[in-house]
């Protein structure tokens, strides 16, 4: 390990001289990564997880186009943000028409991407997690009709715990997470080449875990991760880690891309070394 300049630390490079490897999705990556670089890290993208459309937006459009048959809309990332209005333009329909909606969002990014589309949110959990979301509209949706906008493939926390409160829930797909080919080569030359291996990790979403896994290959593949440190972003991602045979060195206390900064920060600093 190689020891911290204290200099340099006092200079706001609190991560210099340390590799990190974010594998967010190509078009996502740049919020996380540039955080890190003005810290002084080296950054190595490489996605573990590509987004896109799903194979038919008739269950979208269809949930779009009855929207006066809804009481509460929940979205759950800025992807499915994003998804579900270009969808309103293509249907010909305005944020006017989500109005009467109540809106949850899941985590402050979420809850800007749709504010700077004139749209006021009205629940973002205490923390950024499906179980909170619950815990926010329990009380609120018995008999209400429910919009859960979302990927493909997700956890079923929010729908299933929502029913059981009396709510109507309909789960509309937006976009679909798949494995990017391409990131496989890349991501076993980077472990292997001492420049590039990195000494940190990080893991954004469960996604970005069990693609990470699936672009290792062989089990054996594990065995060049001796030493490198795993970064989490939250309980659920943290989980995933664990469950998928990895330890948590690094967990954000805030769930959000500066609360994963600022621990990846802390645990540098107090190694007093390069990881």
């Amino acid at each position: 390990m190689k020891k911290r300049d204290t200099n340099t630390l006092a200079a706001g490079q609190a991560l210099s001289g340390v590799r990190v490897l974010v594998g967010r999705a190509r078009h996502q990556a740049g919020a996380l990564s540039g955080e890190l670089r003005k810290l002084g890290a080296t950054v190595v993208e490489i996605p573990f997880i590509e987004i896109r459309k799903p194979r038919s937006f008739k269950p979208l459009d269809g949930a779009l186009q009855n929207l006066d048959g809804y009481d509460w809309l929940i979205l759950t990332s800025v992807n499915g943000v994003e998804a579900m209005w270009e969808r309103l333009a293509k249907l010909g329909l305005k944020k006017n028409n989500l109005k009467p909606l109540h809106i949850a969002a899941i985590g402050p990014a979420t809850k800007e991407a749709i504010k700077r589309r004139g749209v006021e949110v009205d629940v973002v959990p205490k923390e950024y997690v499906a179980e909170s979301v619950v815990r926010g509209l329990r009380r609120r949706v018995k008999g209400k009709r429910v919009m859960l906008v979302r990927a493909k493939v997700a956890r079923d926390v929010i729908p299933r715990k929502l029913r059981r409160a009396g709510a109507h829930v309909d789960v509309v797909e937006a976009y679909e997470t798949v494995i990017p080919e391409s990131s496989r080569t890349r991501l076993q030359a980077a472990l292997k080449d001492p420049r590039r291996r990195p000494h940190i990790v990080t893991f954004t979403s469960s996604s970005t875990v069990k693609n990470f896994v699936e672009l290792l290959g062989a089990r054996g593949e594990r065995k060049g991760l001796n030493g490198i440190l795993t970064a989490s972003i939250g309980p659920v991602t943290s989980s995933t880690l664990r469950s998928s045979g990895f330890s948590v060195d690094i967990a954000a206390k805030e769930f959000t891309i500066p609360g994963l900064v600022a621990a990846i920060v802390a645990e540098v600093s107090a190694r007093g070394t390069t990881p």
